[in-house]
């Protein structure tokens, strides 16, 4: 496994921020932030979508001891409908940096696009989560804050297996959109069910 950057610039700190289920059919948005100490480090720690499950849920309370300040935030199904799930991103993103008790120099964001933040210069970095530990640890909170959310909606909606998908779109939850409809947590702007779904 290829280590991770500790730092992009060591003069201010700087909050690595990534986001989880932006192109899901169902559920939330989360944005996570993270600001590491200078001696971080855990030989687990890289892309969340590269790690096992039982290794995110291993390092998540290894980061949030180790951590400087991390925050974690969700933009909700009826937001990311009306605004779009572009600007949800971008929201649960602040949302997540303004909840830092440390307040960050720099913000190192995980992608190629991000809505400028008063106050505090960003970098945009492709695959950044791959590349810089602050974005890999923030993909490893958003990843797994919203999974156990999906966990929890599943026991209410079991037919759609969010347990197993955590609301993106496979086989399975779309042959489930087909012959149970969309819920109240399903993305109505992403048109994923068709005029021929009823909604409930």
């Amino acid at each position: 496994m290829p280590s991770l950057l500790a730092f992009y610039q060591t003069e201010v700190p700087e909050a690595g921020i990534d986001e989880a289920g932006r192109g899901c059919y169902a559920g939330p948005v989360c944005a996570a932030a993270v600001i590491l100490p200078i001696a971080f480090h855990h030989p687990l720690l890289n892309d969340s979508k590269q790690l096992k499950e039982a290794d995110r849920y291993a390092l998540r309370p290894f980061i949030e001891e180790q951590a400087l300040a991390w925050a974690v935030a969700m933009i909700d199904v009826k937001t990311i409908d009306r605004i779009n799930i572009l600007q949800a991103t971008y929201r649960a993103m602040h949302q997540a940096v303004s909840k830092l008790t440390l307040q960050p120099g720099l913000l190192l964001v995980d992608g190629n696009r991000f809505r400028p933040m008063r106050c505090v210069p960003h970098r945009c970095m492709v695959k950044g989560d791959a590349t810089y530990a602050s974005i890999a640890a923030a993909s490893i909170l958003a990843k797994t804050y919203r999974d156990d959310l999906m966990v929890q909606l599943h026991e209410a909606y079991p037919h759609y297996r969010w347990n197993e998908n955590k609301g993106y779109g496979t086989e399975a939850h779309r042959k489930a959109i087909a012959e149970y409809g969309l819920t109240q947590h399903h993305r109505r702007s992403f048109r994923i069910g068709g005029e021929q779904i009823e909604l409930f």
